[in-house]
């Protein structure tokens, strides 16, 4: 059964940081984009991050790249989403989805990003993150 269960979420103050985690299981990172997206409240879900499981390549939106970074680690099969100096603005529930590298999808790069959230077949049940003072 291809799984993805996400972990790490919690309640943080204004300027803290989180690291969320994203498991697979049933199938391995080197054939997949791993995303992350997020849902606030009342919001519409937006992409957060990308990365390539095959060759590490990295994508974070524009709106937050300058505070969260996406990582893997291949030999545990896990990715990862750091975030700091967190804002009121970044409470959310937050998902990591896979889609194939094989699906001819330029996923991670320049222009194209994360893509579609319809480019994504493996979905976790999320994360909540929630920034409060």
């Amino acid at each position: 059964q291809l799984q993805l269960v996400e972990s790490g979420g919690g309640l943080v103050q204004p300027g803290g940081s989180l690291r969320l985690s994203c498991a697979a299981s049933g199938f391995t990172l080197d054939s997949y984009a791993i995303v992350w997206f997020r849902q606030g409240p009342g919001k519409e879900r937006e992409g957060v991050s990308c990365i390539r499981g095959n060759d590490g390549t990295a994508y974070v939106e524009n709106s937050v790249k300058d505070r969260f970074t996406t990582s893997r680690d291949n030999a545990k099969n896990m990715v990862y989403l750091h975030l700091k100096s967190l804002k009121l603005e970044d409470t959310a529930v937050y998902y990591c989805a896979a889609g194939s590298i094989f699906s001819g999808r330029p996923f991670c790069e320049g222009e194209y990003g994360l893509g579609p959230a319809r480019e994504y077949n493996i979905w976790g049940q999320g994360t909540q993150v929630t920034v409060s003072s």
